[in-house]
């Protein structure tokens, strides 16, 4: 599903060189759950990034879906990330003056009309199936972070993405919301969803069934 082959992410400020990706190579197979881990300015955030096709590598090439999206441009990127990612952060990113269903629904604006097909009802369904049937035509106000973000993983799912992108998931919520959300994700994971979650939670990436730490812009282990 994502193959990275010597990606390399390279800095220039203020007359210095950073570099935050170095020779990286990396394979994630249709179907895996991966945590990434790593210590501020390891190099995790900046993967994230290149995976999700919200920033480019210096050098090296990076297959996505047996796509090459190392080199596309900006309006290809972003054809790439509605049509093939999905995304969930730590900070949800809900917009507050929209019910849980029309911000389910807000990616459809963008996506192809086979994908817009249909859309309202996926998006009633994917809002059943993390549990929130009853809160659809709810504001983000009128739930709690754990809601909150069981509305943002429907949306990333509702253009039916070929990865799914976790940025510190469980970041803003407490321990027993945060197995809620991980246990929605491992469930996803069994339905077949591929995932790739960033954490610097070691309990939470023992959910996963594999796990990348990165240091000084590098795979370790």
């Amino acid at each position: 599903m994502l193959e990275l082959n010597k990606i390399s992410k390279i800095y220039q400020t203020q007359g210095e060189t950073i570099t935050a990706l170095d020779q990286v190579d990396l394979t994630i197979a249709e179907g895996e759950f991966v945590a990434i881990m790593g210590r501020s300015g390891s190099g995790k955030s900046t993967m994230l990034n290149i995976l999700g096709c919200m920033d480019k590598p210096t050098s090296g090439q990076y297959q996505l879906a047996n796509q090459d999206v190392s080199s596309l441009d900006d309006d290809a990127l972003s054809k790439i990330r509605n049509d093939l990612i999905g995304f969930v952060f730590q900070g949800f990113h809900l917009l507050p003056r929209l019910s849980a269903l029309e911000n389910v629904m807000v990616p459809l604006r963008f996506a192809s009309p086979e994908k817009q097909q249909g859309g309202e009802q996926r998006a009633i369904d994917l809002l059943q199936q993390v549990g929130l049937g009853d809160r659809m035509h709810h504001m983000s106000n009128e739930m709690s972070g754990g809601q909150i973000q069981r509305v943002a993983i429907a949306r990333s799912l509702i253009n039916q993405p070929a990865v799914l992108l976790a940025d510190e998931p469980t970041g803003n919520l407490d321990s027993s919301i945060s197995q809620q959300i991980i246990d929605l994700l491992i469930s996803l994971n069994q339905a077949g969803q591929t995932i790739v979650m960033v954490t610097h939670e070691p309990d939470i990436a023992e959910n996963a069934g594999r796990t990348i730490h990165f240091l000084d812009g590098k795979i370790v282990t």
